[in-house]
């Protein structure tokens, strides 16, 4: 990959008490959607588009080859570098509560050792809700390696190239207009996915602006919204409260991963034992699958 956006300026982010870099740039290099995003692990560096006022502009972070990072280096042109560090620091949860989620979560037998081995890991949120709960519905009931395969589809078909640069993620209206049998034809999603996907796309041009949502505060009404869409069930609406709707506490008692990671145990018990880490549980999520995914990479999230 180029060595950064074309003019671009540099400006490097404190993380405030450093974070683990390996599982983060994992993460991102787990979830890159083809065309839309460029990984390259030698140097740790992530590229993609990120929506500013001037519209959307090539931008990269750069979390480097070491183990962990006191500091992200954002590249991106001048005029709007400002505005993407501000969507990259709530991007990669560098200002999240980290501190008071792990004096909670070591209290736990269970987590104490995860805190221990991943001090400082991060809950990786959204450049763009509407993308990732787009995505979210790809990802239902498959693989993460299906999920970018369709993802990447869905971009090529309905995104809009730059030059030189990656492809933005499709707009909800291009998606709606499209209609659920143009997307299945692209993708390759079944019948059903694709009307979910058409459905949200719909809910999302028609007025739902879930970043929005989140800075007003509103997550609950957001979430019940999406639950309200034919095919979108409690996994996909609680993963975008975590991930879009910043909801710290939101967990997946359903999640094949972490019921691996908790001894294969029924959703009923995962929520059950979850009730102790309340009000942090997003953050005993990602520590959970960040330790399945170091013994088990195929259960990557």
């Amino acid at each position: 990959m180029t060595a950064a956006p074309a003019g671009a300026a540099e400006l490097a982010l404190d993380v405030p008490g450093g974070l683990p870099a390996v599982p983060l740039l994992r993460f991102l290099a787990a979830h890159a959607v083809p065309g839309a995003e460029r990984h390259d692990a030698a140097t740790g560096t992530h590229e993609r588009l990120v929506p500013t006022s001037a519209g959307p502009v090539a931008a990269a972070v750069v979390l480097g080859a070491g183990p962990r990072c006191a500091r992200v280096l954002v590249r991106a042109p001048p005029p709007v570098l400002g505005e993407v560090a501000v969507v990259v620091r709530r991007w990669l949860d560098l200002d999240g509560d980290v501190a008071a989620a792990e004096e909670h979560l070591r209290t736990d037998a269970r987590l104490a050792p995860l805190v221990a081995a991943r001090p400082g890991l991060r809950v990786p949120r959204s450049v763009c809700g509407a993308e990732t709960a787009l995505l979210t519905v790809l990802g239902q009931q498959v693989s993460l390696a299906a999920a970018r395969t369709f993802a990447g589809r869905l971009v090529a078909a309905f995104g809009d190239p730059a030059a030189g640069g990656p492809t933005a993620f499709p707009e909800p209206a291009v998606l709606a207009a499209a209609g659920p049998e143009a997307l299945r034809a692209a993708t390759g999603l079944t019948g059903a996915r694709s009307r979910t996907l058409h459905a949200l796309a719909r809910l999302l041009a028609g007025g739902l602006d879930l970043d929005a949502e989140r800075e007003a505060g509103r997550g609950e009404a957001a979430r019940a919204r999406l639950l309200a869409v034919p095919g979108i069930g409690p996994w996909t609406a609680d993963l975008v409260a975590l991930r879009v709707l910043d909801e710290d506490d939101a967990f997946l008692p359903g999640d094949l991963v972490l019921r691996r990671a908790l001894g294969g145990v029924p959703a009923a018990a995962a929520l059950e034992t979850a009730g102790a880490w309340r009000p942090w549980r997003g953050y005993a999520l990602l520590h959970l699958w960040t330790a399945q995914v170091f013994t088990d990479p195929g259960g990557s999230r």
